[in-house]
Order: structure tokens, then sequence, then C-alpha cells
């Protein structure tokens, strides 16, 4: 019998930008579910964001957030480098966990914080939060109903100027930051590209891939091509750069089949179908806050009424994914 008088009140940890619209509010939004308490370092910090939010408890420690007895769950928004820690912290006190994508910073740290919730039996679920919106469903059926017949290729292409402004503002870039980040700007946004095609299609069988850092303006690489095989035989063939100059962006993912072809960007709203006689685009609204339908899943599913949207071992496919097209095969847990 589904529980449909329970509620999830949940605890934050980092509750920075990512938090302020794409997913903070949206904990207050979504039925039996309610934001109690947040936490930040900079305890200033911590404070304005829960006054401007209405958030009657604000934490400068990520403990005591853990340990409060009024928070049942915890959604960590940190930046990668904190996420194992925090969400191992967070099931071993009894409290489930969201967690931002990428789940951490290598494919070890994943297998570390599944095996815990493993062990627990504390549930896990990670932020692919594309999987649950409107446009990316309709793809998922469009392939399953053979729309475009059998699936043959699949062509992606992300490239972006240095200054592009999808790339999230903070203080200091730490996501250019191997050390915190876990490799560079691709470890940011190729997770919601990549994961979708392991929603889509399922684990790959093969993968080849390489990065480079060409432009020389931080750590970390800032080019990465890679080639999978996908069940099916499917071939996927991906480029990312982000050094191209303005006016080179692009953001394209292109899905071919025995009988046409499905194009759609991944951070933008449209969906093309080309049957072979005729092209149709249509236009999504997302929602004011993106990862609430998503979040609306997650609790749900905490709360013992659906699924897991996004599993630790379904993040861990595209983690290995990620890591085998930056650094090759090279001691990747299996």
């Amino acid at each position: 019998m589904a529980n449909t008088t329970a509620i999830i009140r949940w605890g934050i940890i980092g509750c920075g930008n990512v938090t302020e619209v794409k997913s903070g509010p949206a904990f207050n939004k979504v039925p039996q579910s309610s934001l109690v308490a947040v936490m930040r370092r900079d305890a200033a910090k911590a404070k304005d964001y829960a006054e401007r939010h209405s958030i009657p408890v604000w934490y400068a420690d990520a403990m005591q957030l853990i340990n409060d007895p009024d928070v049942d769950a915890v959604y960590i928004a940190t930046p990668p480098k904190y996420h194992e820690a925090y969400a191992i912290a967070s099931m071993n006190a009894g409290k489930p966990v969201y967690v931002e994508k990428p789940m951490a910073t290598d494919t070890a740290a994943c297998l570390r914080m599944m095996e815990v919730s493993n062990n627990t039996g504390i549930k896990l679920s990670v932020a692919h939060y594309r999987r649950s919106l409107p446009k990316f469903l309709q793809i998922k059926e469009l392939l399953e109903t053979k729309a475009i017949g059998e699936i043959r290729t699949i062509r992606l292409s992300m490239l972006q100027p240095d200054q592009s402004s999808l790339i999230a503002k903070t203080e200091t870039n730490w996501r250019v930051n191997p050390a915190i980040s876990g490799a560079g700007l691709f470890y940011d946004l190729a997770p919601h590209q990549l994961d979708l095609m392991m929603y889509f299609f399922g684990a790959p069988l093969e993968m080849y891939g390489m990065a480079a850092n060409q432009a020389g303006l931080y750590e970390a690489e800032d080019v990465v091509t890679g080639i999978m095989r996908l069940p099916g035989d499917i071939i996927f063939n991906g480029q990312w750069c982000y050094t191209v100059g303005e006016g080179l962006y692009e953001d394209m993912c292109e899905i071919t089949g025995s009988k046409g072809k499905i194009s759609f960007p991944i951070f933008s709203h449209e969906l093309t179908i080309y049957n072979g006689i005729e092209e149709k685009t249509t236009l999504f609204q997302p929602p004011a806050h993106i990862q609430q339908p998503m979040i609306e899943k997650v609790v749900q599913y905490f709360l013992g009424n659906g699924s897991n949207p996004c599993s630790a071992a379904d993040a861990l496919d595209s983690m290995r994914v990620m890591e085998n097209f930056v650094y090759g095969n090279k001691n990747i847990p299996q």
C-alpha cells in the first residue's frame, strides 16, 4: 500500500548556486516533501540562504545537519570531491541520500558509496534529473516504439567558448580543478549527456577515448573525444571542447535509425524528428525548477512508493565512460 501521508524532511549540504533555482525550491513544492535545514561552510551565506528561502534551520557544519533529528533525508550539492564523505556519513546515520552529479570524482568512490548503501540498506539516488524531463521521456518512448526504426548511430557534439554562459560561475572555478571536480568541465556537463545514453540504450559493451589540454587555461583537459559500442551494436561518437571561438557553440545529439532520425540539444528544449518523409520540431517548456520532476520521484522512492529513478549502479555506468574517455581504460574498477 502506498504511503500517502508521510513527509520527507530534507536537509541540504552545500546550498550554493545550483540550489537557488534548479533544485532547492522544489523540495517545498513536490508532494510529501519539506526543506527544513541547509548547510554551507560559510555561516553567513548559509544564514542568508535560509532567510531568503524561509528555511527554519541553517548550519555551518555538515555533521550537525546530518545528526539533526528533524532531518529525514539529505541532498548533497557540494563540489564532487565532498560527495563521498557526506553521502557515507549520512547513510551511516540512517539518512537516505540524493546526491548531485557526477556521483563522485571517480568510480572507486562511487563503488564505496554504493557498497555502504547496499550494506546499510539506506537508499541512495543520483541527480541525473534529465531522466525525468518530458522531452527525454518522449525520446525514450520514440526509441522503444521504433519510431525511427532500428538504431544505427549516435553523434553527439558539445562545443563551448571558454566563457560560455552554460557553465555555472563560482568564486573559484573548482570545475576545472581535478582535485575537486575529478577532471574538468567534461565531468561537470557530460554526465547529463552520457547518462541519457545509458538510460536510452544501456551500458556500453566497448568504449575508447582520449583527452587533451589544448588551450592551457587550467590544469584539466579541455577537449575530449570518445566512441562506444552500445547494446544492439549501436555506435556512439562524441566530441567535447570547451575552448572554441565565439559563435561556434554547439549542443547537438543526433540518433539515426533505419527509418529516420531524432535530433536534439541536451541543454535546451527542442526535439526534431525526421521519419524519412517529413521533419517535425517540438519545443518543450521546462519546469521552473528543472530538478522538480526528479525530486518528486526521489521523494516517492524514499517513502517506498516507487522505484529508484537513478541508482548508484546507473550512475556508475556514465562515470566509467567518463573515466575511460579522459584517462583511458587504466585501473578503472569493474
